[in-house]
C-alpha cells in the first residue's frame, strides 16, 4: 500500500513519465478505457491507494511519444498503442498496482535502436537517468523492489547500471509492443515471472 503523501509526491515529481499498473476495466473492446485516468485519482477511486505497491516496479526503456497528463504513461489510448496488453497481462495478479516508469526520461523516441545509439554517444545520459530512477525509488519508499523490465534493452541497461543492492530481483519480460495476442502476451509474461 502507498500512503497519500507518497502518492502526491510521486505525482508531482515523477508523474510526467511514471504511472501505476492500474487501469479502468475494458467495456467495449480490449483497448477501451485504457486511457481513463480517473482510476488513478484517489478522490474518484477511493480504494486506489490500497491497490498500489511500492515493492514492484515495472520499467520500460523510454517514452515513445509524449504523454500529455500525469500518470498517462502506460495508459496510451492511441489506436496503435499496445498498452492494453499490460492491463490484460497483470489483471488479477500479484503485480497489479505496481509502480511503472521509464529508465530514460526526457528522450522521446519510437525506435529503441535509435535510443540505444543515442545513449552510447552520450554516456552521461545513462548515469543521470539511473540517478533519477533511484531517486524515484527513494521517493516511493522502496529500498529494493522487484524490477520487471519490458524488453531486452531495458533489461540490459538495468542489469548493467542499477546497483544490485537496489532491487530484490530483476526479470526481463517480453515488451508489450511485440505483435502477439493479448492472451499470448499474458501467458509469456507470467511464465517469465515464474521462472
Amino acid at each position: 500500500m502507498v500512503d497519500k503523501e507518497t502518492f502526491d509526491l510521486i505525482k508531482e515529481k515523477h508523474g510526467a513519465h511514471a504511472s501505476w499498473a492500474v487501469w479502468a476495466e475494458p467495456t467495449t473492446g480490449p483497448k477501451s478505457n485504457i486511457g481513463d485516468l480517473s482510476v488513478l485519482d484517489p478522490d474518484q477511486n477511493p480504494t486506489l491507494l490500497q491497490k498500489l505497491r511500492n515493492d514492484v516496479a515495472m520499467v520500460a526503456l523510454n517514452l515513445s511519444r509524449f504523454a500529455p497528463a500525469s500518470f498517462a504513461n502506460f495508459h496510451d489510448p492511441s489506436p496503435v498503442a499496445q498498452d492494453y496488453k499490460i492491463r490484460y497481462a497483470f489483471s488479477g495478479t500479484h503485480y497489479y498496482g505496481a509502480y511503472m516508469t521509464d529508465l530514460v526520461k526526457g528522450v522521446v523516441m519510437l525506435e529503441s535502436s535509435n535510443l540505444m545509439r543515442h545513449l552510447a554517444e552520450n554516456p552521461p545520459l545513462i548515469s543521470d537517468n539511473i540517478h533519477r530512477l533511484l531517486e524515484e525509488f527513494d521517493d516511493l519508499n522502496c529500498a529494493a523492489p522487484t524490477l520487471i523490465a519490458f524488453g531486452n534493452d531495458a533489461y540490459l541497461l538495468a542489469a548493467k547500471h542499477i546497483p544490485s543492492s537496489r532491487y530484490m530481483r530483476l526479470v526481463r519480460v517480453t515488451h508489450y509492443s511485440h505483435y502477439i495476442s493479448k492472451e499470448e502476451y499474458r501467458h509469456r509474461v507470467l511464465a517469465q515471472l515464474a521462472a
